[in-house]
């Protein structure tokens, strides 16, 4: 299942390649008062500041020959300012850039918006036509609608889990007693990805590990 960046707007695109990692950032202000005659003063904490989403997507369009900036050009307009999406006022000057969410299966990111962009294009035709690019994108936090960390959308809470990409020769009892010590836990890892068949898991897959913990408390 290819991953996707859905907008404010409701349009969607597509990643060509799914990212082999994702990083995701939470900071908290504190501060530290002046404490005479003592070693190390009592901290204070400030404010939570926005999460952040960092990852690198892959697009190649060699296979068809067009110029891969008909995606690049996509991400590009996520930094513009739009006067059409709601809130915005021409009036006063009041037009800023779409949010966006990052979805991968049953993943999704908070609200966010595009903080920085950089694409790199490594490939071209012999006419020049670029071919292939990495996009370095860094999505910041928008709104506290959600916690800064993917989520499972079903359930609405925290998304304690990890995800794991299947490399070739895997199966589902190995990812087991990698993960959780317990090859006989590969049942709870068929149920999270909706898999019916164990022994059919593709190389390249991404599968969510469930926490055991955190189900348990659910």
């Amino acid at each position: 299942m290819k991953a996707f960046l859905l907008t404010e707007k409701g349009d969607r695109i597509d990643c060509l390649f799914n990212p082999a990692e994702l990083t995701i950032q939470k900071t908290n202000n504190w501060t530290a008062p002046q404490s005479k005659g003592k070693s190390t003063p009592q901290l204070r904490f400030q404010a939570g500041l926005s999460g952040q989403l960092t990852l690198e997507l892959t697009f190649d369009t060699t296979d068809t020959g067009d110029p891969v900036t008909d995606y690049t050009n996509q991400l590009f307009d996520l930094m513009k300012a739009d006067d059409s999406i709601q809130g915005a006022n021409q009036k006063n000057n009041s037009a800023r850039p779409p949010w966006v969410e990052f979805h991968w299966g049953d993943l999704h990111s908070f609200r966010a918006v595009v903080a920085s962009l950089s694409i790199k294009f490594t490939y071209f035709a012999s006419s020049g036509t670029p071919l292939r690019a990495r996009a370095n994108v860094t999505l910041k936090q928008f709104e506290e609608e959600v916690p800064a960390w993917p989520q499972n959308p079903t359930s609405g809470t925290p998304f304690p889990h990890s995800v794991h990409l299947v490399v070739p020769g895997e199966t589902l009892d190995r990812i087991a007693a990698q993960r959780y010590g317990d090859p006989a836990r590969w049942r709870m890892v068929a149920d999270a990805n909706g898999i019916v068949d164990p022994l059919d898991v593709a190389p390249g897959a991404a599968l969510v590990l469930p926490d055991p913990e955190a189900m348990a408390r659910g």
